[in-house]
């Protein structure tokens, strides 16, 4: 479990970092910048996109010459980059370069990063080992959040120094990397050519990966819940607050919900996550008052820490080793494909229809995946 806890400690620091700046990010490019809701799902959906589609490419070049140290160190590297360009910018420009150097990083890295987790675990053993990653991420996440609402707060708004301040852990984090050591598993070069022929893969993985493409197409990035509490009325600090209540309660089932998959199966809880996202979106479209929506947070940190986790040991579970990394980036790519549409579909939505318009539409398709799920695996 040391090099867990280490990658766990490098997630934390880096999360502090990243949940300084992302639930701000909406807020300054509305508010700062003067972009419009379809201008920050455009700047999201390509931003994550690219995260998602470099994992399999990472994740392959990582089975291919038996490690995964160097590219997680890649990736963290960019991401601290990726920060300083945010805090350089005076544009929706900048902002959108910055986004985009910090997601290849996340790209780079998180394959890599999440084969090495699988490596170095026993598989009986591996939904507590993502579950307690998880743990440690976002513990790193709400840190981030309650820095970020004290420097709001305490510099009257000042976007550029929460900015700046963010560089400091996301240092530190690449820095602590250097103390994970490749596990025996991935410390060799593997005799063949890893393989992504689709006729070659398990079908419960086809069918997982299949929905989790459905999925997508409904879940569009996070700030747009953001919008939505600003939309109701919150301003920007007390939207911070409404965040890091989602990343507590989210902190508090990612272990438990790992450990559960350990013992009853990853299927159920993923299904029941799904469900639960479809039902919490569909609160999201129709809440009217602000006590509602810190509920509907807290809901949602539910959803998220069923199934983070789960998935990615569901994913090590079925893939053969010499193709592990390569499968968990196909499945984060798989992602990608449907999340720049449903960023984007959302800000359409949103500006064309109503704010409650992605939500009624995220509600449909996380109720259809939930069931699609429960036929696949």
């Amino acid at each position: 479990m040391f090099n867990v806890i280490i990658l766990g400690i490098v997630s934390l620091l880096t999360d502090v970092s990243t949940e300084m700046v992302y639930p701000l990010i909406p807020l300054y490019l509305t508010s700062k910048l003067g972009a419009s809701p379809a201008i920050v799902g455009l700047i999201e959906g390509v931003a994550e996109s690219t995260a998602s589609l470099l994992r399999v490419f990472s994740g392959y070049i990582s089975d291919l010459i038996g490690k995964r140290k160097p590219l997680a160190i890649l990736g963290y590297g960019s991401s601290t980059l990726g920060k300083l360009f945010l805090y350089l910018s005076n544009s929706w420009g900048f902002v959108f370069i910055g986004r985009w150097i910090d997601r290849f990083g996340k790209g780079i890295r998180t394959a890599p990063r999440d084969a090495l987790i699988a490596d170095s675990t026993d598989p009986d053993r591996r939904g507590r080992a993502f579950g307690l990653h998880r743990t440690m991420d976002t513990f790193g996440a709400v840190l981030g959040i309650l820095l970020a609402y004290y420097f709001f707060t305490r510099f009257s708004g000042d976007y550029s120094r929460v900015f700046l301040y963010s560089l400091i852990p996301a240092f530190i984090g690449v820095l602590a990397l250097f103390f994970v050591k490749e596990a025996r598993k991935s410390n060799k070069k593997f005799t063949s050519k890893p393989s992504l022929k689709w006729s070659l893969l398990d079908r419960r993985l086809k069918g997982f990966l299949i929905v989790t493409l459905i999925f997508t197409l409904g879940n569009s990035s996070n700030q747009f819940l953001l919008l939505r509490a600003k939309n109701l009325g919150f301003n920007d600090a007390t939207v911070l607050l409404l965040y890091l209540i989602y990343n507590i309660v989210y902190m508090v089932f990612a272990y438990p919900a790992g450990r559960l998959s350990d013992r009853i199966g990853r299927k159920r809880l993923i299904v029941i996550g799904y469900l639960f996202y479809g039902l919490v979106y569909l609160g999201f479209a129709i809440v009217k008052n602000q006590s509602t929506l810190w509920l509907l947070f807290a809901l949602y940190g539910i959803y998220i820490g069923l199934t983070e986790g789960v998935q990615k040991a569901l994913i090590s579970d079925i893939a053969p080793i010499d193709t592990r990394a390569t499968l968990i980036g196909l499945h984060a790519t798989l992602e990608g494909i449907g999340l720049l549409p449903a960023s984007f579909i959302a800000g359409l939505l949103w500006n064309n229809i109503s704010a409650s318009a992605p939500f009624y539409f995220g509600g449909l398709m996380g109720v259809i995946s939930a069931i699609g799920m429960m036929i696949v695996l």
